[in-house]
């Protein structure tokens, strides 16, 4: 016999029966179920500390500005009603302090006696909002020594950030003292 005639052949089976099959497509169902919850309340928080950063940080931008440039720094909502802030908003230099960005609207940005936009935040993501108390119905201001103002005159207030879930216990506050400093916070008293 020679060695070639010596090796067997053996059929080798691939693939999976049905029932394993069945029982991965199982199994993996059981895992999803449990994982995309998770998923979802993690893009969830994520979106809302992105959001309460954005505003931090154009706090922070408008507040340095200010002090910088010797003159009030204005932050405005966009859109047309009061306390939402969902639309985004505005950081501009306010010349005459009445919180409108005054722009003679020609090609030459930021001249001599005009206002000039420093930065614009888009709106919020589907669902997410931004609300404020009575104070910051329209506008927060930076006054050249750092110190806030608001188009009521008084000087601090609190911002909500919601998610779309609006889960008041998982909302961030952004507490703007007196002084002009934002804190935040998780929760809030309402959603939105």
């Amino acid at each position: 016999m020679n060695t070639h005639q010596q090796h067997i052949s053996v059929k080798v089976q691939q693939g999976f029966t049905l029932i394993e099959l069945l029982t991965t497509v199982i199994i993996a169902g059981i895992l999803l179920a449990i994982a995309v919850p998770s998923y979802q309340e993690f893009i969830r928080k994520n979106h809302t500390v992105t959001q309460t950063n954005n505003l931090v940080s154009a706090l922070n931008l408008a507040r340095s500005e200010a002090i910088k440039r010797g003159i009030q720094v204005t932050i405005h909502r966009k859109g047309s009603t009061s306390q939402v802030w969902d639309s985004g908003w505005d950081i501009f230099t306010d010349i005459n302090g009445d919180g409108t960005l005054d722009d003679d609207a020609d090609a030459n940005l930021c001249e001599t006696g005009e206002d000039c936009l420093l930065r614009t935040y888009d709106s919020l993501p589907n669902g997410y909002t931004l609300r404020t108390g009575a104070n910051y119905d329209d506008w927060i201001a930076y006054l050249p020594s750092g110190l806030s103002r608001s188009s009521s005159g008084t000087a601090n207030d609190t911002f909500r950030v919601c998610a779309n879930n609006a889960d008041t216990s998982k909302s961030r506050a952004v507490a703007v003292s007196m002084s002009g400093r934002p804190r935040t916070s998780t929760g809030t008293s309402s959603c939105p």
